[in-house]
């Protein structure tokens, strides 16, 4: 699998972006890909990979993103397993590399970032767990150790249910 920089990704789109052989895709959920994106890159969620295998055969190269890399290296495995010969390439760091060095995105949104409601929820969630461990039954406690786990594993996989979740609601559709 390759990798490229944010920066040799910028100048590889602007240069690029009218090649057919070429594709960039963005495999985030799409709350995620709504609420900020890469103009010039499409929309192709990792869960729906599959059905656009064939949109891949033919290309030279597919130039993959998500939000920090992770899903982008998943997808370029599923892509490889599916018989993909296409060069398959990484961006380091995703769109929150690309974010950081100030490039430009785009939104089609004005709701609330869903990270940032992954946050909110689980600060109410921790929260409530707390107040009502002392306050109704020590059973509560429970929550805050699920919600901590579950922040946990996200932190080091970079996958988070909570967010999954919350792409679904009726809100961030």
């Amino acid at each position: 699998m390759k990798h490229i920089s944010i920066d040799a990704f910028k100048q590889v789109l602007e240069a690029e972006k009218n090649n057919d052989s070429i594709d960039f895709i963005n495999v985030c959920e799409p709350a995620e890909y709504k609420e900020k994106h890469i103009t010039g890159v499409r929309s192709v969620p990792l869960g729906t990979l599959e059905s656009h295998l064939d949109e891949f055969f033919g290309k030279q190269t597919v130039y993959v993103h998500c939000r920090s890399g992770n899903r982008g290296k998943q997808a370029i495995e599923k892509m490889q397993a599916a018989g993909v010969t296409a060069e398959l390439v990484n961006v380091e760091g995703g769109i929150t590399a690309w974010d950081e060095a100030g490039h430009p995105t785009n939104s089609f949104t004005s709701r609330m970032p869903l990270m940032r409601q992954v946050l909110l929820a689980a600060g109410l969630l921790i929260l409530f767990g707390v107040i009502a461990a002392h306050t109704i039954s020590e059973s509560f406690r429970y929550l805050v150790i699920f919600v901590g786990a579950g922040l946990t594993f996200s932190g080091l996989t970079g996958w988070c249910g909570m967010a999954m979740l919350l792409s679904k609601m009726p809100w961030n559709k």
